[in-house]
């Protein structure tokens, strides 16, 4: 058998394309060492939940793990105490 290799072609105008770069996101915890979380502060706490009422990851918040932790626990409470709903109310 008798094969030939396949050929690549490249794209016209690759000297052209741009390169887009993403900011590294930074945990603003960390950063702001007055910002505190706490479960009673349900206006923070609504920028790390979705509409549906999920709790966001790390790698969309830019939370540090540690923090990160301490955010999902304080929503938990703050769900159980009910100053946060469980899901969105138009759902």
């Amino acid at each position: 058998m008798n094969r030939t290799p396949h050929k690549t072609t490249k794209p016209a105008d690759t000297h052209f394309m741009r390169r887009s770069y993403i900011r590294k996101k930074i945990c603003r915890f960390c950063a702001d060492r007055n910002l505190k979380i706490d479960y009673k502060d349900s206006k923070l706490l609504r920028n790390f939940v979705t509409e549906r009422g999920k709790i966001m990851p790390r790698r969309i918040t830019g939370n540090c793990a540690y923090h990160q932790r301490r955010v999902a626990k304080a929503i938990k409470m703050s769900r159980i105490v009910s100053i946060m709903p469980y899901t969105s109310v138009n759902y």
